[in-house]
């Protein structure tokens, strides 16, 4: 299943073992871990863009790997909230994705987190290609990481009853 909001995706998943975050970038592809209680992101790595059979079965094979239980894909919405060009291929991606893997997949508003991935090695006083090398998997843990931290306000909400 695809979701849009991450409360119905938290009610299918397992709370007891990983989710995997990803950065789908135009050339490159960030991949994040998580703990297997669902707290803390951890760079994974990157993948070329390439095609998309030798990348699935890249992530496949993570997931398998990780016994991962569901997968945070980030989605670079326009400033203003709307979608465009590459949100319509964030969401293709993630049909096929799906499709192949057969893993819960949700979707999480990814604006401005290769921005704050790029300040974040700045800060660390990367070189520029350096940093080039790195910025899709930062972005994939600062996703995975937004995402969790939410998922965590959602653990917390008392039961009604």
């Amino acid at each position: 299943m695809i979701f849009n909001d991450l409360d119905d995706f938290y009610k299918i998943i397992s709370h007891n073992r990983p989710l995997i975050g990803i950065d789908y970038g135009q050339k490159k592809i960030g991949i994040s871990i998580s703990d297997l209680r669902q707290r803390v992101a951890s760079s994974r790595g990157v993948y070329v863009r390439g095609k998309f059979s030798e990348l699935s079965q890249s992530i496949g094979l993570v997931i398998q790997s990780e016994k991962i239980c569901g997968i945070v894909l980030g989605l670079p919405l326009n400033m203003d909230g709307s979608e465009g060009r590459r949100c319509q291929s964030t969401r293709e991606f993630a049909k096929n994705l799906f499709r192949s893997l057969n893993t819960p997949i949700v979707f999480w508003d990814e604006r401005l987190s290769t921005i704050a991935a790029e300040r974040t090695l700045l800060a660390a006083d990367l070189s520029r290609k350096k940093r080039s090398q790195v910025v899709d998997m930062v972005a994939s843990t600062i996703i995975l990481q937004g995402a969790l931290d939410r998922l965590g306000n959602i653990r917390s909400k008392p039961i009604k009853q």
